[in-house]
């Protein structure tokens, strides 16, 4: 009997961690959920080759504390600098005409809207607030920690 409910809670915490996670959104899709919702959008800027960015990923985006804060606090958007999506906002349209298939899991061309955001370097986070302002812009990879105190 003993081994019977550890069992079944051990699966319960298992379940449970395996489910927390960011609830990482588009960008245009954000938008739409800010219109409601009024939070500001938390943009984890990243490339498909970024070391930094896969660790940000593993380590600092798996933290159950940062977790909860930024699903509880903003739109989160998970936005590739060199991928294909298209961006609506502010009235603009923004791409990477310079895309190309082949290597997409390489280097390739920098986003139109990666542009916008100033990006300097990757990974980088953005905060753009509910009045469509860029608000704040951390640039490099971060523990979970050093996250807690930039947020």
């Amino acid at each position: 009997m003993t081994k019977i409910f550890f069992f079944i809670l051990f699966g319960l915490v298992s379940f449970k961690s395996k489910s927390q996670e960011i609830n990482w959104m588009t960008f245009n899709e954000a938008i739409t959920a800010q219109q409601k919702n009024k939070k500001p959008i938390f943009i984890d800027v990243y490339t498909s080759w970024c070391g930094p960015c896969k660790l940000l990923d593993s380590r600092t985006f798996r933290d159950s504390e940062i977790i909860k804060h930024i699903n509880d606090n903003y739109n989160p958007v998970k936005f590739n600098a060199e991928g294909n999506e298209e961006i609506k906002f502010n009235k603009m349209t923004y791409k990477n005409p310079g895309y190309k298939e082949e290597r997409k899991n390489s280097r390739n061309a920098m986003h139109e809207f990666a542009g916008f955001l100033k990006i300097q370097g990757y990974p980088s986070m953005v905060i753009i607030n509910n009045k469509s302002q860029i608000e704040k812009t951390i640039v490099g990879f971060r523990t979970a920690e050093e996250l807690r105190v930039d947020l």
